[in-house]
């Protein structure tokens, strides 16, 4: 199995970055862990709603462009399905069942996804209706994923 992480900008700060590796590395048994990041575009303070709406194009664009050909797209979307992590991880297993080799997983910048991204999902998951930081957001993602493998493999994990 494939992974993408396709993402909006690079961590920033070192703890983020440790804990994603340290998931990266645990995932490395049960999958091909791959992250692209795309440029993020600066959103002045105080940014209009069109601007906001142009940035968000843009790093759509910048995204749609890195997908791989025939990867099942999910984006994490405020706005998209909550699931449980067992039901998360029955959700991977039954892709991976119908045959899907490569999963793509979509997390925007600060201003969220363009329209034009979230209408290319095969699924919207939300984490939560909080909002997270997309750099943390990664290493929660990157977390969930590793669980449900040992979910799959019906390996111990926290529940």
């Amino acid at each position: 199995m494939k992974i993408d992480i396709l993402c909006v900008g690079k961590i920033k700060e070192q703890f983020y970055t440790r804990a994603f590796e340290e998931y990266s590395k645990r995932l490395g048994r049960y999958c091909d862990l791959n992250v692209i990041e795309v440029k993020d575009e600066e959103t002045p303070d105080g940014a209009s709603p069109k601007e906001e709406e142009r940035i968000l194009k843009i790093e759509g664009e910048r995204l749609l462009s890195k997908l791989k050909q025939g990867s099942c797209v999910i984006v994490l979307d405020i706005g998209g399905k909550s699931l449980s992590s067992v039901e998360f991880a029955k959700n991977l297993e039954d892709l991976m069942n119908r045959g899907a080799s490569r999963i793509c997983f979509i997390i925007g910048g600060s201003l969220g996804l363009s329209d034009e991204v979230k209408k290319r999902a095969d699924l919207r998951l939300s984490f939560s209706a909080m909002t997270f930081p997309h750099q943390l957001m990664r290493v929660i993602l990157a977390e969930q994923i590793y669980r449900c493998f040992r979910i799959m493999n019906n390996e111990p994990y926290h529940k």
